[in-house]
């Protein structure tokens, strides 16, 4: 057999923008045509590196982690953390090349005159992590930390750090941080007992953080207790800690070790002792958990983005070593088993990805001053948190299987986003905690109300062959989640919480599909994709009966390619 028909399929090289037309399409519906035509170029770009170099620079910092010293060689304490070249070269790429950091806080960054959307951010996101997990992790905290400093820190505060957590340039940057995890309080963090006492104008904190992302940032935000305040949420605040002392010398606090993890090994996590570090109140004494819950929807909003971007790695991956391994005499994807699949990895990847734009446009909606945005807000964050997270670990797994035992070997991207998938439904709240925030929101505001009405109104432009039954599966789903909310037992707040995303992701694309079947191009896949989602994930199945007949929408999904709304309709019949 020639050496090339026995090599395993290889995608290193290809450019994950150019080789995605759904992410072309969906810019173009949620960006205004200018905008979108200006990033066009810097996507380009980083679908090229994704897919080749930054993958390569991802892998060589995943297999060399950082490395913690506490004293340098002439035995002065002089504590650091090694980072690997290839670590750097990718902070040089995410912080400085293209400023993810940076971008919706000032104007100027990728030549862009003002300050960009969201949906910008978190698209130049969704490449970069189809390479590299770890890193954005730091570009996700020093960007919600600059939010909420902006937000609730006093004016002298955000004057003085804002230019170097928003500098493009590494010479001046300052990375975030936020040191909230503690043993005693995790998930119960009414129980952190990190203590805070007055020193003159300023603060000094005592304590220990367990589990601290970033460890070397130049600024954390820290959740410490006041010495006099009353116990549990109410009696938290909210600190700024920097890394050097106003006098410029190390700050009092001592990174203790750095954590040997499953994932993201290349970004540097530890556990902290405070010693008595200086610290400023930010917002109101009281008010830390309050504020600080603008920092965490953030991020959590931004491990969304991440899932969504893996599994759509994974599913680039899977599809190319489909099409192009060859067992039984033919490509492995004219297989009916690997063709239901394919199917099965690619429904989440995309209700992932349409939430990731419907949920950005809310956060921009809401800046604005949108009331109903907000609370629509409320919900889409802890939503696509919750179950785009945990898609993304069977995704990553099942696609890994696709490529078989060579998918194993970390030498592939397969094995690292397996790995790097885990850390999503953990990171800034398990699965059962940020469930049941799903099902807080219902409780405490009309969160899941605005998010219905926003919902039906989308059907509207929706054929009424999916549009019915798409109406349906929605009622049940915020009926269910209002009646898990109504009552005392938490125990279906994930179930109502599944269905609830679903529900939101499959009228979303349907939407899509709907408006991207009437323009000059027209494509009818999101149609499909929607119905798919709706019988696979919405719909009750016996489990001794044959599955629904999904041939059809393979034909159509599994190439990628526009399909026509004549096609579609046929598909959905």
């Amino acid at each position: 057999m020639p050496a090339a028909a026995a090599a395993v399929p290889d995608a290193r090289g290809a450019n994950l923008w150019r080789a995605d037309p759904t992410l072309r399409q969906l810019l173009a519906l949620h960006l205004p045509g200018p905008l979108a035509a200006h990033l066009a170029p810097h996507l380009d770009r980083l679908g090229g590196l994704a897919g080749d170099a930054l993958d390569a620079l991802a892998g060589t910092a995943d297999r060399n982690p950082p490395q913690l010293h506490h004293r340098d060689r002439q035995g002065r304490d002089r504590q650091w953390i090694e980072k690997h070249p290839a670590y750097r070269e990718m902070e040089r790429l995410a912080f400085a090349e293209y400023g993810l950091a940076a971008m919706t806080h000032r104007p100027g960054v990728l030549g862009w005159n003002a300050p960009l959307p969201p949906i910008a951010k978190y698209a130049l996101t969704y490449l970069f992590v189809q390479a590299e997990f770890g890193l954005c992790c730091p570009v996700s905290m020093t960007d919600s930390l600059t939010a909420t400093l902006v937000r609730h820190g006093d004016p002298v505060l955000v004057a003085r750090y804002l230019p170097g957590l928003t500098a493009t340039d590494l010479d001046h940057l300052t990375q975030g941080a936020m040191f909230m995890t503690e043993q005693a309080g995790g998930s119960d963090v009414g129980r952190i007992e990190t203590v805070a006492r007055r020193d003159g104008d300023g603060w000094r904190l005592w304590g220990e953080k367990w589990f601290c992302s970033n460890a070397d940032a130049g600024l954390a935000m820290v959740l410490a207790r006041p010495a006099d305040a009353e116990p549990g949420l109410k009696g938290l605040s909210l600190f700024l800690m920097p890394r050097l002392a106003a006098d410029g010398s190390p700050n009092r606090y001592r990174i203790v070790r750095l954590k040997e993890k499953l994932g993201t090994r290349d970004m540097a996590s530890g556990e902290i002792r405070l010693e008595g570090a200086e610290a400023h109140l930010v917002g109101s004494l009281g008010r830390g958990f309050v504020q600080m819950a603008d920092m965490i929807n953030l991020s959590r909003l931004s491990n969304g983005v991440r899932a969504a971007g893996m599994m759509r790695r994974a599913l680039f991956e899977a599809l190319h070593v489909a099409r192009n391994r060859i067992a039984f005499g033919r490509p492995v994807i004219e297989l009916p088993l690997m063709r239901r699949q394919l199917l099965k990895l690619m429904v989440p990847a995309e209700a992932a990805r349409s939430m990731v734009f419907a949920t950005a446009a809310a956060m921009q909606a809401a800046d604005a001053g949108d009331a109903a945005a907000a609370r629509r807000l409320r919900i889409l964050t802890p939503l696509i948190k919750f179950r785009a997270c945990r898609d993304a670990r069977r995704v990553t797994g099942d696609a890994m299987e696709v490529r078989g035992g060579c998918g194993y070997v970390e030498e592939w991207s397969d094995a690292r986003l397996v790995r790097d998938a885990h850390l999503g439904s953990i990171w800034e709240g398990t699965s059962n905690v940020v469930a049941l925030d799903v099902i807080r929101a219902i409780r405490r505001s009309d969160a899941a109300a605005a998010l219905g009405e926003d919902l039906r109104r989308r059907l509207a432009t929706v054929p009424p062959a999916l549009a019915e039954p798409l109406g349906r599966a929605l009622g049940r789903a915020l009926s269910f989640a209002d009646a898990v909310a109504r009552g005392a037992d938490d125990r279906d707040a994930r179930q109502a919480a599944t269905g609830l995303y679903y529900a939101t992701a499959a009228v979303l694309m349907a939407e899509e599909g709907a408006l991207l079947s009437t323009g000059t191009e027209p494509d009818a896949r999101r149609l499909v994709l929607a119905r798919l989602a709706l019988e696979h994930r919405l719909s009750p199945r016996d489990p001794f009966t044959p599955a629904f007949d999904d041939e059809p929408a393979a034909r159509l999904l599994l190439d990628e390619r526009a399909v026509a709304p004549a096609e579609a309709a046929a598909a959905l019949a």
